[in-house]
């Protein structure tokens, strides 16, 4: 079971919105914490109300796609939670694969779109399109 079919059991175990924003709490919190390096301008994703940075590594193996790894942190604790859960989406897949998924259909399947803030939603996608950016910059000639 990958990571993010782990999150998404967890996730519908729960029924009430307390609890799952308490889980995604709990999410935020297994994070690995970006060295301080790391939470430069670059790496800041605009559009967020919250601070959110995201790092990006790519591997280009021998005659395959481009792989992203990506890892990220936020100053705000649900937050964190989302980015863990964005995180979990992409990371460690082949750029190609990352331009076609869409974690907000599996946001709207889990009732996080409706539970919320527009801010917060703002920022998801905003973090979701920093990251099918860097998919496609790892797909362009070098």
């Amino acid at each position: 079971m990958t990571a993010i079919d782990a999150i998404i059991d967890d996730f519908e175990l729960l029924d009430d919105w307390d609890d799952r924003y308490r889980y995604l709490i709990e999410l935020g919190r297994t994070l690995e914490p970006l060295d301080e390096a790391a939470r430069n301008e670059a790496n800041k994703v605009r559009g967020c109300a919250s601070q959110v940075w995201l790092e990006t590594a790519i591997a280009r193996p021998p005659n395959a796609p481009a792989v992203l790894t990506f890892r990220g942190d936020s100053d705000a604790h649900i937050v964190r939670g989302l980015v863990r859960l964005v995180l979990a989406f992409y990371s460690g897949r082949p750029a190609t694969d990352i331009i076609d998924a869409d974690v907000l259909d599996l946001f709207r399947r889990l009732g996080l779109t409706a539970h919320l803030t527009p801010q917060r939603s703002n920022g998801v996608r905003s973090m979701v399109e920093r990251i099918k950016s860097d998919a496609r910059a790892a797909l362009a000639p070098a």
